[in-house]
C-alpha cells in the first residue's frame, strides 16, 4: 500500500510499469537517472524543463549547501535574495525588479494579481490549451479540456479569466471588442503543453500591439521557455517587451524557485497599492543560491551548440521513422521538442488534438525505456536536452530511437 495519492504528488508525474516492473528513481546525475535496479536511463523529461545546467550540477549542489549549512529559512532579509534577484535583471531589462515565489504556479499567479491591481481590471486573457500553472482559475481551458477547443461567439470564460486561441489573429481582435475589462494577455512564447506549437509569424507582436492599444499589460509566462534558448527571455529573442514575466524551472536547475519579474513602474504600482505577496519559503537562502550559481554559469554557456545538436537529434528521429515507413514530424526547438506521429506538425491546437496520438506516444516511451532513454509518455509531452548531454548520450539516444522506429514497423507488418 502507497501511502501517496497514486504513488506520486504529481500527476503528471505517473509512469507506466514496463514488462510488469514500475520505475523508481534512485539517483540522477548529468544526462543520467538511475533506477533502483541499477538501471541508467538518459532523461529528456530533466525535471520537466528544470535541468539545463544538468542534474545535480556540482556548483549548484555546493552553492545550495553552503546556504543550507549556514541556516535555510532565517523568516527575514539576507543578501542572497538581492544578489539572486540582480542576477536576474542583468538578464531581463527592462523586468529589474523581482518578487520570488516556489513555484512557477504561484508565479503566475501572483503576476496576474499584480496586473489586475496595476490596471483596476479583473479580469486577465490566456491562450486555449496553454498551461499556466495548476491553480484553479489559471488551470482553465488547459490543454485536453473542453473549453481549450471554442469557436467564434462561444469564448470559454470564468469569474477571473478568458481564453484566447493561440495563432489566431483575428481572434485578438475579437477578445478586446467584446471584453473592456481585460488586465491582461498572458501568454507562452511557444505552445509547450500543447506539444509545442510554434506562434506564427508576427502573431505574438499583434497580439502584444492589440493589448497595448486597449490598456492591458503583456504577461510572458516563461516558467518553461526562460533562459531555455539564450540567457534571458525568449521573449526577448523574439523582439517582444513584456512588462511583467514569470521565470522557473531553469534558473534553479533542480531546485524549487520561480520569480515575477517586472518593469518598474508595474512592480512599484503594485507595492504602492499594498498588494498582497507572502510565502514562507519565498527567496528562501537555498533557492537564491541556486538562482546565483546556475546563472553564472547560463552565462557563458554554449546555447548555439546545444540547439543545433538537438536539432540534429530532431532530424534523425524523423529519419530513423521515415526509414522504417513511418510519418513522424517534430516540433519546437533543439532543447526542447516534441513528437508527432503525423504528415505535417501541427501549427494550432485543432490541428494538434486531431494528431494526438496517446497510444502511440505511450508506446514510443515503453520501446524507448526498454533501450535506456526516457521520455513523457504523453501525446502532448516534450523532450528537453541539457548542456551535460553529451556525446555518450545522444549517441544512446540516437540508438534507441532507430530500434524503436523498427519495433513499431515490425508490429504493422
Amino acid at each position: 500500500m502507497s501511502h501517496v495519492v497514486e504513488g506520486i504528488s504529481s500527476s503528471a508525474r505517473v509512469l507506466p510499469p514496463v514488462d510488469g516492473k514500475m520505475l523508481s528513481i534512485v539517483r540522477s546525475e548529468g544526462p543520467y537517472l538511475f533506477a533502483d535496479d541499477g538501471q541508467r536511463y538518459v532523461d529528456t523529461a530533466l525535471g520537466f524543463g528544470g535541468i539545463l545546467l544538468g542534474h545535480a550540477d556540482p556548483a549548484v549542489v555546493e552553492a545550495a549547501g553552503e546556504a543550507l549549512r549556514n541556516g535555510s529559512l532565517p523568516a527575514f532579509s539576507h543578501p542572497g535574495e538581492e544578489r539572486a534577484a540582480a542576477a536576474l535583471a542583468r538578464h531581463l531589462a527592462p523586468l529589474d525588479k523581482t518578487v520570488f515565489t516556489n513555484s512557477g504556479s504561484e508565479a503566475v499567479h501572483l503576476a496576474c494579481r499584480i496586473a489586475r491591481r496595476a490596471t483596476g481590471r479583473g479580469r486577465v486573457a490566456k491562450m486555449a490549451a496553454g498551461f499556466d500553472g495548476w491553480l484553479d482559475e489559471i488551470a482553465f481551458g488547459n490543454v485536453t479540456t473542453p473549453e481549450a477547443a471554442f469557436h467564434d461567439q462561444h469564448r470559454p470564460s470564468n469569474e477571473r479569466v478568458t481564453l484566447l486561441r493561440f495563432n489566431d489573429f483575428a481572434d485578438v481582435e475579437r477578445l478586446f471588442a467584446e471584453n473592456d475589462d481585460i488586465a491582461a494577455v498572458v501568454y507562452e512564447p511557444m505552445l509547450a503543453n500543447a506539444a509545442c506549437l510554434m506562434p506564427a509569424p508576427g502573431y505574438l507582436q499583434h497580439a502584444q500591439d492589440v493589448a497595448r492599444r486597449h490598456g492591458a499589460l503583456l504577461i510572458a509566462d516563461e516558467v518553461l521557455m526562460g533562459f531555455r534558448l539564450h540567457a534571458g527571455l525568449t521573449s526577448h529573442l523574439f523582439g517582444l517587451d513584456p512588462d511583467i514575466a514569470t521565470v522557473g524551472k531553469a534558473v534553479g536547475n533542480g531546485i524549487a524557485v520561480a520569480a515575477v519579474v517586472g518593469k518598474t513602474d508595474v512592480m512599484d504600482s503594485f507595492h504602492a497599492a499594498k498588494g498582497l505577496r507572502g510565502g514562507t519559503y519565498s527567496g528562501n537562502p537555498v533557492a537564491c543560491a541556486a538562482v546565483e550559481a546556475t546563472l553564472g554559469q547560463l552565462e557563458t554557456a554554449d546555447y548555439d551548440a546545444l540547439i543545433a545538436r538537438g536539432d540534429a537529434l530532431r532530424v534523425f528521429i524523423e529519419k530513423a521513422f521515415a526509414d522504417e515507413g513511418i510519418a513522424v514530424r517534430t516540433t519546437g526547438y533543439g532543447s526542447v521538442f516534441s513528437i508527432w506521429f503525423a504528415d505535417e506538425a501541427p501549427d494550432d491546437y485543432e490541428t494538434a488534438a486531431r494528431l494526438a496520438a496517446p497510444q502511440l506516444s505511450l508506446r514510443l516511451h515503453l520501446e524507448l525505456r526498454r533501450h535506456g532513454v526516457l521520455v513523457m509518455p504523453s501525446a502532448y509531452g516534450r523532450l528537453y536536452l541539457s548542456f551535460a548531454h553529451d556525446d555518450a548520450a545522444f549517441a544512446s539516444m540516437e540508438n534507441a530511437f532507430v530500434r524503436a522506429a523498427r519495433a513499431f514497423a515490425t508490429a504493422t507488418d
